[in-house]
């Protein structure tokens, strides 16, 4: 027999049945500012939908139980296929009626890509593993439309509302996925070290964009590969060239894509990530022969702009985990919310995450009018940025959250531990923190006109701030640094650009008081590196209310 020993209290609700979006301020403001307002009614459903009990145990479940490689059947023939629970799948069906993977290119209006920015980032504050096969299928579209003959074939599929989790021939399908396979073992983010081949199908014949090949060689990560279909880099004679190679052949026979085995991930869990090995495996070119990366890195600064989406929402779950237990949990007599330094604590979080939420938001913004010049220029010098800022904050971030929930927090039973072995991978995935912040100068010495229009943009907010005046001449100034000199500061230059943008961007769309906060904490040196520095005049409670009034 047993017979109580203790009585459990002072333990913190499951945070669950609230509203994703009704109770975050900033988000809701944010979508009107950007020209997605008419959505609105859409994420309202869908906060609270996703704020349920029922759905955030999707999210648990999808990740507890991690797929399964089946490389043969029972009978010994070659299936290559990877089983889900069925939770990855109701996640999926989720993401696909939302229209998530798709709506700005199937449904084209003003504001549309903020609405779905708006929508992935709820998603993924519940499960970020689902996120992988939608968003490479967002980034593909642009690239397929080119295509005319294989976008025709292709359209109402990847249009299609519709979740398909069958194994089948695309014609078969209701609806399809798009995955992609870029690096090889060897090479990482250096994609020119790639060593697959292709051949074109008939010697001699039909070669080059629209043609049929045969790719041999390997992807050391070949993300969700039970896509319909991937998106891969080859050599051809002409240099690196993109393909498009399916699951399947047109014959009806499974394609000659052999999956070796499952990564097996820190974080991502739900999501299968693969290593493959083709063997004369089919696939149609898209795009210029010779011409592969920058097709590629055309989906890139699709998919870098999710990691930002992506790298925020995992920020505003972890603050709203933490803010919750705060509220709920005694010590010393009264509730953590209300202890001072615990206050100082969630205050600068909320300011983290606040700034992340706009900067999402305002790129996103750019991409929706991408031949605008200073649009242009944000998409393409922005967004590299802000993957390498907001993809690392969320590192550190997560982890404050987690100490905050004590050992509650560190514990598999509860959503934080998921949440922190999420964190890392945007930072990688899209190319690293380097990679990114390289990228930016490249992107500055091509854009550089651009560029002066973004700075004269942050200018005009800045005028009642002679820190942020003076972090904008700097930045100036450090486009006359010798290029050699420039690459070893890059990282140094990258931080100054995007705590300019969200200093900016608190300044037009916070309370004066909170962006004033923000920017003393920030740029003007009042506090450390670490969260919970705020200077004794910041106005914590106010922060805290915006942050988390639910």
């Amino acid at each position: 027999m047993q017979w109580p020993t203790h009585e459990v209290r002072n333990q913190v609700p499951e945070l669950q049945d609230y509203n994703l979006y009704r109770s975050d301020a900033a988000l809701m403001a944010g979508v009107r500012h950007f020209g997605a307002g008419w959505h609105a009614q859409a994420l309202e459903r869908l906060g609270a939908e996703l704020g349920s009990a029922d759905t955030l145990r999707l999210g648990e479940l999808a990740n507890r139980h991690v797929p399964e490689l089946s490389t043969h059947d029972r009978y010994g023939r070659r299936i290559d296929s990877v089983e889900f629970h069925p939770s990855w799948h109701q996640l999926l069906t989720l993401l696909r009626r939302e229209g998530l993977h798709a709506s700005p290119w199937s449904q084209p209006q003003a504001g549309a890509h903020v609405a779905r920015a708006a929508g992935y980032f709820l998603h993924g504050q519940v499960e970020a593993g689902s996120l992988c096969p939608t968003t490479m299928t967002f980034a593909a579209i642009p690239v397929l439309q080119n295509e005319a003959p294989l976008f025709a074939a292709l359209k109402d599929k990847l249009y299609s509302r519709e979740h398909d989790p069958r194994d089948l021939p695309i014609e078969q399908k209701k609806s399809i996925l798009i995955g992609r396979g870029m690096t090889v073992k060897q090479g990482g983010s250096d994609v020119r070290s790639n060593t697959t081949t292709a051949r074109p199908v008939a010697s001699g014949g039909h070669s080059g964009r629209g043609a049929a090949y045969l790719l041999t060689g390997h992807k050391w990560f070949f993300s969700a590969p039970m896509c319909d279909a991937h998106m891969v880099l080859a050599r051809t004679d002409a240099g690196m060239s993109c393909f498009f190679v399916p699951r399947w052949q047109p014959d009806g026979s499974k394609n000659a894509v052999l999956i070796q085995r499952l990564k097996d991930k820190l974080g991502n869990r739900s999501n299968s990530s693969s290593e493959v090995e083709f063997q004369d495996a089919y696939g149609v070119m898209v795009g210029e022969e010779g011409r592969g990366i920058p097709t590629i890195i055309d989906m890139a600064n699709h998919t870098r702009l999710d990691c930002v989406i992506g790298s925020a929402a995992l920020m505003r779950q972890a603050f709203v985990q933490a803010a919750h237990h705060a509220r709920h949990r005694m010590a010393f007599g009264k509730p953590l919310a209300e202890q001072p330094l615990m206050r100082n604590v969630l205050a600068d979080l909320a300011l983290e995450s606040e700034a992340a939420t706009l900067l999402m938001l305002r790129l996103a913004h750019a991409f929706d009018t991408p031949d605008d010049p200073l649009q242009r220029a944000w998409k393409r010098i922005v967004t590299p940025a802000a993957k390498f800022w907001i993809c690392k904050r969320a590192l550190e971030f997560s982890g404050e959250c987690m100490e905050i929930q004590g050992g509650n927090g560190y514990v598999e039973t509860g959503p934080m531990a998921r949440l922190y072995r999420e964190a890392p991978v945007n930072s990688i995935w899209e190319g690293s923190g380097n990679v990114m912040c390289l990228d930016v100068l490249r992107a500055i010495e091509r854009e550089t006109q651009g560029f002066m229009l973004v700075l004269a943009e942050l200018r005009s907010h800045a005028s009642a701030h002679t820190g942020l005046q003076k972090l904008l001449d700097a930045l100036q100034a450090d486009l006359a640094t010798p290029p050699e000199q420039r690459e070893i500061l890059a990282r140094r230059f990258v931080q100054k650009l995007i705590l300019t943008v969200q200093a900016g961007l608190m300044l037009q769309h916070a309370p004066e008081e909170i962006a004033s906060a923000f920017i003393a904490s920030r740029i003007d040196g009042e506090c450390g590196r670490v969260y919970g520095t705020l200077s004794s005049a910041a106005p914590v409670a106010e922060i805290i209310k915006r942050a988390w009034a639910n």
